[in-house]
């Protein structure tokens, strides 16, 4: 966590679904980021209800004209908005140094790019993930997941200078003016249940919404503006084929089920690569610049993998370190941790448990300000202790457009904070779910476990050999606590190549989550 009442409450098309949205968490795809749809409803529907500015405007890429419903303000506008929910819910990585070096290095890129005054922003989001995305009005995103997988800053720029690319040539606004209207619609009808179809959303290990679907025409015109942009600033364009290796290695080549994030819905990672090369060869596409030691640096000590000092799941029960608490989720349930919001869905998707944290002082005002909500009656209220701590329990049934919902809802005072525990179906399904769902409440507890208090994240660790030896004779000489084959792709290293004496090399130290 932390968690916000306020960020997991947050309304979609208020006049609309204000009864239900004060109820539900925040519907938002894993890992941690606000749906597109529900951060820009708002904004689309205004623009229905008041004629919009649909017409057409000249690509700045391109030069051609195209239908759009958002001028460049509003694109703008809906980049800004996003980018608050967004580092709210996923957390920037701790390291001005950090996200001060990405800011600087994609800033030089985009103030060459065809559109140079949008307000550029950089940042590095705290997601294990192998990911980058962007969004409309020029904010764009890695996670220390990807920068963990960069071997050389010629790498980081080839994919910084992707997802400018996406931003100048405005293939979010496209989409959003050509698709994003009727998911406004779909949001309306479908927010909750029965079907419960946004927190499949929630639960498919994608950011489908946010990242759009460009399409392969799109796909290739960001790798080519891409490739112009990092070479424009003189780095080695066949650092950006590299990427697209690690990319399919790091899905698991031939034998992977799922891309990683960055590539969910893009084209081949191997055909791009070599397409790329085919243009370098072709065309004479040039440059220098690698900056692989002093890239290397920058990641010491970087957080690698899940951090479980904000939480991990262990055989359905949910642990925070930090916090010192745990909670178990029935058994079989679907569950996700984000940093704002810890939830389950049960097999059926039909019924919901969520763990948040409350804004007011007590557990009594917590439970009071709930039972406040529109469309909300509450019944069976208790003051009692939960694992000798204070709780202030309710059952209650809330209105909404889809039918009636019937829930528990228990608020617990631990280490200063209250944290809100709710647990709702529909009225048809409440008696079946209610057994787990009230169980799964009375299971918080504090914990003393100090194998669970002190748990640490797994961190890089730059060590630079003194003599030349094989990938693995490295492993062994200067072990990991991750397989030989992720030190070999982090590192560029194949099994049984020789690494040079003098190179500076990444290993992973540290247990993580047991």
């Amino acid at each position: 966590m932390p968690l916000s009442l306020r960020s997991v409450l947050r309304p979609v098309v208020r006049p609309v679904l204000r009864p239900v949205l004060r109820l539900a968490p925040r519907l938002a795809p894993r890992p941690g980021l606000p749906g597109l749809r529900s951060l820009l409803a708002p904004f689309l529907v205004t623009v229905l209800l008041l004629g919009g500015v649909a017409g057409c405007a000249v690509n700045p890429v391109t030069g051609q004209r195209e239908f759009t419903l958002i001028t460049e303000s509003q694109e703008i506008q809906i980049g800004r908005d996003a980018d608050g929910d967004i580092t709210a819910a996923m957390g920037l990585v701790d390291d001005p140094g950090l996200q001060r070096y990405v800011q600087e290095l994609g800033q030089r890129m985009a103030e060459r790019s065809e559109r140079p005054d949008l307000p550029w922003t950089f940042r590095v989001l705290d997601d294990p993930l192998v990911n980058a995305f962007a969004l409309p009005g020029g904010y764009i995103y890695v996670t220390r997941g990807i920068l963990a997988h960069f071997a050389t800053e010629a790498e980081l720029a080839g994919v910084l200078g992707h997802e400018i690319g996406h931003v100048t040539a405005r293939h979010g606004v496209r989409q959003v003016s050509r698709a994003q209207l009727a998911q406004v619609t779909l949001g309306v009808g479908t927010v909750l249940f029965p079907e419960m179809e946004a927190f499949e959303g929630l639960l498919s290990g994608g950011m489908s919404l946010l990242l759009l679907r460009y399409g392969r025409e799109a796909e290739r015109q960001a790798d080519d503006l891409g490739l112009a942009y990092m070479t424009g600033q003189s780095y080695d364009p066949r650092e950006m084929a590299a990427t697209f290796e690690m990319l399919y290695h790091a899905s698991g080549g031939e034998e992977a089920d799922r891309l990683p994030g960055w590539l969910s819905s893009h084209p081949d990672p191997l055909e791009r690569r070599d397409r790329i090369l085919q243009r370098v060869a072709q065309e004479g596409i040039s440059g220098e610049r690698v900056e692989r030691d002093s890239y290397l640096q920058r990641l010491d000590g970087l957080v690698f993998g899940p951090n479980p000092r904000e939480g991990y799941f262990r055989n359905g029960t949910f642990l925070h370190p930090d916090m010192a608490f745990r909670l178990e989720f029935p058994a079989g349930w679907r569950t996700v941790n984000q940093r704002q919001v810890v939830q389950g869905v049960s097999p059926e998707q039909d019924a919901l448990l969520a763990l948040t944290l409350a804004s007011e002082d007590s557990p009594e005002a917590a439970r009071s300000a709930f039972l406040g909500s529109q469309g909300i009656t509450g019944g069976n209220l208790r003051s009692r202790t939960i694992h000798g701590l204070q709780a202030a329990t309710a059952d209650f049934r809330a209105s909404t457009p889809q039918g009636n919902l019937l829930g528990t809802v228990a608020f617990i005072a631990h280490q200063g904070q209250v944290f809100r525990i709710l647990g709702y179906a529909p009225e048809a399904r409440w008696d079946a779910r209610s057994g787990v769902v009230r169980g799964a409440v009375d299971s918080f507890q504090p914990v003393t476990d100090r194998t669970i208090l002190d748990v640490q994240p797994r961190r890089i660790q730059l060590v630079r050999t003194d003599d030349a030896m094989t990938l693995e004779a490295f492993h062994e000489r200067f072990p990991s606590t991750v397989p030989v084959e992720t030190v070999g792709l982090i590192n560029r290293v194949r099994p049984g190549e020789t690494i040079p004496s003098g190179t500076l090399m990444k290993r992973v130290t540290g247990q993580g989550a047991p």
